[in-house]
């Protein structure tokens, strides 16, 4: 694969490149960043992510662009470190007209101060943490995806619906923000409508653990009606495959909650009847996106280009970058054909409602964004060497979703009967 990330002498030439403007005024080129993981156990997430922006990207250039504007990205490796990615930020920042940042929820808790006091434009392309705009306002950061709320609400709701006899739940979550979020919210969605449930092993190993044999022991030992995790990457495969010959999945409900991304990886090693998703809508093969013939377009291109399907994290990467499509179309419109500003274009960001790949997106007034959530359970398909997505449910954003300016531990608290009554049912999504 083509290594496009620029030196800084190329840097130099595409930023002098970049000040050149045609007879009406548009760039020569659209200059991104696109931040990700490239290398280490999160590549196993973060290269799908970086593979859908090279191939959507190239497709919108040989369709002319944005608007006659071809789009140059410029990929940087979030596995340098937080001290790292807010470096390049910087470097880059100058002559970028947006960046497309980050995976990493510390990266982008990092990078949204910075980004608007340099005023470049970011969307945020997996970034779920809920505390992303829960106390700060900004003016040039959005994110084009879901919370770590919604997602993680979404999956206490399905076992609610599926698992009315629950009484004991363990959790084995990675070591940081996303790990303990989740659980916080899992748990409080839980004790809200079961408060008998018994969290009966609450585990944190360390991103990037190659052996997870001690806490498999612990969770056996627990004898848990469900294990929740949301390990993701290289971290999620190495625990699957020490916890299926231990019998965990024989013994107990098991729920991935970014199981879909090991789906192909796994094939029949992953147990008929585990829990999995996709942090959002991003599943290639749900109703919604098979119905979308430019959706099968791209998997396809992307299956014969890689040799693999893409997972959700693709469609994180593939639907934010439409979004800034869509952003900059909306700017040039407002703007009477002219090409827009940073501002112009934040504008336009605002308030943005449309289809994507796998469902819609709307920015909300805080500049969250609202996606629906797809759970479902793994389960054998008749024309594929691994698993799919069955029993699926699609909660609508709207109802799975904090309403701006309230607190969502307290949200979740408040929820009654009247809202599990509006929730759709496991299996109706098919």
């Amino acid at each position: 694969m083509k290594d496009i990330v620029r030196t800084a002498l190329g840097g130099l030439l595409l930023a002098c490149a970049a000040t050149t403007v045609s007879a009406d005024d548009r760039p020569s080129e659209l200059r991104i960043g696109v931040f990700t993981f490239l290398s280490g156990p999160a590549a196993a997430y973060g290269m799908p992510g970086r593979n859908a922006a090279e191939l959507l990207i190239e497709q919108i250039n040989e369709a002319g662009g944005i608007d006659g504007v071809p789009i140059v990205p410029t990929y940087v490796d979030e596995a340098q470190g937080t001290d790292g990615v807010i470096t390049e930020f910087r470097r880059l920042a100058s002559d970028r007209d947006v960046m497309i940042a980050a995976l990493s929820s510390a990266n982008c808790l990092a990078l949204a101060p910075v980004a608007d006091q340099l005023r470049v434009p970011t969307l945020m392309w997996n970034c779920d943490t809920h505390q992303m705009f829960l106390e700060d306002e900004y003016e040039y950061v959005y994110r084009t995806n879901s919370s770590t709320i919604p997602e993680f609400v979404s999956y206490a709701l399905y076992l609610l619906e599926t698992k009315p006899d629950l009484e004991r739940v363990a959790i084995i979550n990675p070591d940081y923000a996303f790990g303990h979020d989740a659980a916080e919210i899992f748990k409080e969605t839980l004790q809200t409508f079961r408060p008998e449930v018994e969290i009966v092993a609450e585990l944190y190993p360390r991103l990037g653990a190659s052996s997870y044999h001690t806490e498999i022991s612990r969770l056996v030992s627990a004898r848990p009606d469900v294990v929740f995790s949301n390990l993701w990457g290289a971290d999620l495969e190495n625990f699957v495959r020490q916890a299926q010959p231990r019998g965990l999945f024989q013994r107990s409900t098991v729920v991935l909650a970014l199981g879909e991304t090991i789906l192909q990886r796994l094939g029949e090693d992953l147990p008929e009847g585990t829990v999995v998703g996709v942090l959002g809508d991003g599943w290639w093969q749900s109703p919604t996106a098979r119905e979308n013939p430019d959706t099968q377009a791209f998997v396809e291109a992307y299956h014969e280009r890689y040799d693999e399907y893409p997972v959700f994290p693709s469609f994180k990467m593939a639907n934010s970058i439409m979004a800034m499509k869509e952003s900059f179309e909306r700017a040039l419109e407002n703007s009477g054909g002219t090409w827009p500003s940073r501002e112009e274009f934040v504008e336009a960001v605002a308030g943005l409602e449309m289809e994507n790949f796998t469902g819609t997106l709307r920015i909300r007034e805080d500049n969250d964004g609202l996606v629906d959530q797809i759970v479902g359970v793994a389960t054998p398909a008749d024309d594929r060497p691994y698993p799919v997505i069955g029993e699926m449910v699609r909660y609508p954003a709207d109802l799975v979703t904090p309403p701006v300016d309230e607190d969502p531990i307290a949200w979740i608290r408040s929820l009654d009967q009247d809202f599990l009554d509006q929730l759709p049912k496991p299996g109706s999504y098919q």
